[in-house]
């Protein structure tokens, strides 16, 4: 709805010139309390310039004749206050929802333009761990809100496929592997081999220099080396697809470190052709600011490193896919790698660099402290996920015994309950793994809000509502409520993209079923004179409550 807009020409068709509309439109709030009204003007700055009182130009501005979507005006403390048309502003709205359905709330200001999404990027031949979870589902998230803002978008998942670890594990798999225990159970069987390996070379330092005759063999090319390496990396991809289906996240590309080994030659030449490349302890860098530390470029044994590897694949994504902004969803811990890249490539003439951003995250936390990787410790998101489904399939029982699909409706609750868990956090903040806290059906849970859409479903079935609002809408108090928060969706995505935040989306959802659920008990839904304008509003709020989920990478079931 455009009542921010028609405030702002109403407010500067009583000023004049002296503010244009965008200062006026900036300055507009929304009160906290619904009875001071539904936005707020204050007259401050005007009073400056005027060298009048505030109170004074808000008794002045309230005193015009205000445009239709408004029902009046009052001055106080300074500000100007008006109150929306209830009825007229009610009906539009539900109008609007139940016209656009899904698409309420789009917006199109990325229209035309492309992000690229750097996310999840696990390592191959290593388990998928919680650690992983977070950078797959922010960053998933991110996605489909840029796409609601009219974005093309471009997810690329960089896995970590390259490096000595390599060498070591097909040492490992030739003394001990089995095909066969690899084929049948790929990421363990893998792991297992190179925790080994390590164990081994404790006792037997020469296979240190036996990994890295093997690493060195794979870099030249040897055929076998090469063979097993495409196998590990195949079955591990081929492990993390089933994961990645059980938390509906897909991606356009797989191109990983490996991809770029063949590229890095070239940035190193570009860098020496602009002098940037210096000498140091043998090393070489590149000199990005006193207030930082220089970004190496080379070892002294001439390898290349991550940051060589950065540079070269945003340059070959800038050429691909000629993005308009690119995310990193990344930890915070690599806050300093990313500046130090971006720097080098401003250094470089690329003016773009100013468009890449690092999306960074804070850590899972188990009992205060970090997962850890180590001595078997790691967490594995698969059993995660697994134990969340079966978790939820016991409530669902215990609820609903006589509930078709049980297994289906588990599946979108647990793996909801695990997304939503990380999710209604901001992004920067730790989050403390819970189970238990995550599946319950009360408080701020994705099962919460995932059990009110269900049962706003229930209450449409039996009322049989066509889908049509009435013509006449009469509105009570603990509706208008709803209708505010309704009105807010537009916002809370266009707020989510500008601040890369998906946790305004998880907050808007509870937020609009913690109202409904307040509206459930204090209303008569069904069999009432007002029931047709109520199931309109319920469907406005369901259909506003499945995209807001949608957006975080949730289903929402029909019956729970």
């Amino acid at each position: 709805m455009n009542e921010k807009k028609e405030f702002t020409a109403y407010l500067h068709s009583q000023i004049g010139n002296d503010f244009n509309t965008e200062q006026i439109e900036v300055l507009i709030e929304k009160p906290k309390q619904l009875h001071q009204g539904d936005l707020a003007f204050p007259c401050f700055q005007l009073a400056k310039v005027y060298k009048t009182s505030p109170s004074e130009i808000a008794n002045r501005l309230s005193a015009g004749t205000l445009p239709e979507l408004f029902e009046k005006a009052e001055a106080a403390g300074g500000y100007v206050n008006v109150f929306l048309n209830k009825k007229s502003f009610a009906s539009q709205l539900i109008l609007k929802i139940l016209k656009e359905k899904e698409n309420y709330g789009s917006q199109f200001f990325g229209k035309g333009k492309t992000i690229v999404f750097d996310l999840s990027s696990p390592n191959i031949a290593k388990p998928f761990s919680m650690g992983h979870l977070r950078s797959t589902v922010i960053g998933s998230s991110l996605a489909a809100i840029s796409e609601k803002c009219g974005y093309e978008t471009v997810k690329i998942n960089y896995i970590g496929d390259w490096g000595t670890q390599f060498g070591k594990l097909i040492a490992a798999y030739l003394k001990w592997g089995s095909e066969e225990k690899v084929k049948e159970n790929p990421i363990p069987e893998l792991t297992a081999l190179y925790v080994r390996f390590h164990e081994e070379s404790e006792k037997d330092p020469s296979l240190i220099d036996e990994g890295r005759k093997w690493f060195k063999q794979l870099e030249d090319g040897d055929p076998q080396a090469t063979e097993l390496w495409v196998w590990f990396k195949d079955v591990s991809i081929k492990a993390f697809q089933k994961i990645y289906h059980l938390l509906g996240v897909g991606f356009d590309s797989y191109n990983g470190e490996a991809f770029f080994n063949d590229k890095m030659e070239d940035t190193v030449k570009k860098l020496k052709e602009k002098n940037l490349l210096e000498q140091s302890e043998g090393a070489q860098i590149v000199n990005v600011g006193e207030d930082i530390p220089p970004c190496l470029i080379k070892k002294t044994d001439g390898a290349t490193l991550y940051a060589t590897r950065d540079l070269t694949a945003a340059i070959y994504r800038k050429e691909t896919y000629d993005f308009d902004q690119a995310f990193y969803i990344v930890g915070h811990e690599q806050s300093l790698h990313f500046e130090q890249v971006k720097r080098v490539l401003n250094k470089m003439g690329y003016k773009w660099a100013i468009d890449m951003h690092h999306v960074p995250f804070g850590l899972i936390l188990q009992n205060g402290k970090k997962m850890s990787t180590r001595k078997g410790r790691t967490v594995l998101l698969e059993s995660v996920l697994m134990d969340a489904i079966h978790l939820a399939e016991n409530n669902i029982i215990e609820k609903n015994p006589s509930l078709l699909e049980v297994n289906e409706v588990a599946r979108q609750v647990g793996v909801g309950a695990v997304i939503f868990h990380d999710l209604k956090n901001e992004k920067g903040n730790d989050v403390e793994f819970s189970l238990e806290q995550m599946l319950k059906f009360e408080g701020d849970t994705g099962p919460y809000v995932q059990y009110t859409a269900a049962r706003i479903q229930t209450l449409l079935d039996k009322g049989n509502f066509n889908g049509q609002l009435p013509d006449v809408c009469s509105i009570e108090e603990e509706s208008w409520e709803l209708i505010s928060v309704l009105n807010e969706f537009p916002s809370a995505v266009q707020n989510a993209f500008v601040r890369k935040e998906p946790s305004i989306i998880s907050k808007y959802v509870l937020k609009l079923s913690h109202r409904f659920n307040h509206y459930y008990g204090s209303v008569k839904i069904l069999n009432s004179s007002q029931t047709p304008e109520r199931l309109a509003l319920c469907t406005s709020i369901l259909l506003v409550l499945k995209e807001g989920l949608r957006l975080l990478g949730i289903q929402t079931p029909e019956r729970m």
